[in-house]
C-alpha cells in the first residue's frame, strides 16, 4: 500500500509496490535488482495465521515457508517466526486456520515469497492486521491502484453490492491503521542503519 511505503521511505529505504499484483511486484523487485540493490525488505501488513496474534503485533521473519535461504535478522522487537507467502488474499478464517496448520506460519502476505526468491539478502518485518478468526469483506479484496492507493471505484461498487460489509469493513480499517502505527514504531523515521544488529551487519562486511 502507498501507506506501507510511506513509513518505508521515512525510515531511509527504497519503496518498491506492486498494488497487490504478482507480476507487477516481480517486476519491481527485478527492477532494483537490475538497479545494483545489495539487499532487500519485505514490509508491510500481513494476515494473521497464528490464533494469538492480534492486529498490531510486529512479526519479525526467520523463515519464509518454502523456501531454503534463511532471513537475515532484524534489530527490532517482535514475534519471530515463519511467515507464509500467498498469489492472492488469504481471506477468510477457514483458509487461514488451514493454512496455519499446514505450515505453522504467524502471518501470511503477497510479497515476502518474491522477496525471499530473488537471490539476495532480505529480510521481513510485517504487522498483523486481519486476525486469523477474521474474514475479509469482499470490498476489502477488490484490489488496489498500481501506485498502492485504494482502488475507489471498485470498492464503492462492491459495497453498494453488499452494504452489509461495511461495519466488517470499518473494523478491517480501524485494524489496519493499527497495524501502520506499529509499523511506524517499529521503523521510525532514519531508521534503515539500524536495522541489522553488529553480528549481521559484519557478516555482510
Amino acid at each position: 500500500m502507498a501507506a506501507e511505503a510511506a513509513i518505508a521511505r521515512r525510515a531511509g529505504l527504497r519503496a518498491l509496490c506492486g498494488g497487490g499484483d504478482r507480476r507487477a511486484t516481480e517486476a519491481a523487485i527485478a527492477r532494483a535488482v537490475a538497479d545494483g540493490a545489495t539487499g532487500l525488505l519485505s514490509f508491510g501488513i500481513a494476515g494473521g495465521l497464528a490464533p494469538a496474534l492480534r492486529p498490531g503485533t510486529i512479526v519479525v521473519a526467520n523463515r519464509v515457508a518454502g523456501v531454503e535461504a534463511a532471513p537475515l535478522p532484524l534489530a527490532i522487537a517482535g514475534e519471530r517466526g515463519m511467515v507464509a507467502g500467498a498469489a492472492a488474499p488469504v481471506a477468510s478464517a477457514r483458509e487461514k486456520a488451514a493454512l496455519f496448520a499446514a505450515s505453522g506460519a504467524l502471518v501470511v502476505d503477497l510479497e515476502s515469497e518474491l522477496v525471499a526468491r530473488a537471490g539476495l539478502p532480505y529480510a521481513v518485518l510485517r504487522a498483523v492486521a486481519d486476525p486469523a478468526e477474521r474474514d475479509l469483506p469482499p470490498a476489502a479484496l477488490v484490489g488496489l491502484n498500481p501506485d498502492g492507493t485504494p482502488a475507489l471505484g471498485p470498492v464503492l461498487a462492491a459495497i453498494l453490492r453488499a452494504p452489509g460489509q461495511v461495519p466488517a469493513l470499518l473494523r478491517l480499517a480501524l485494524e489496519a491503521r493499527r497495524a501502520l502505527r506499529a509499523l511506524e514504531k517499529a521503523l521510525p523515521e532514519g531508521a534503515s542503519t539500524r536495522l541489522l544488529p553488529p553480528a549481521a551487519l559484519n557478516a555482510r562486511a
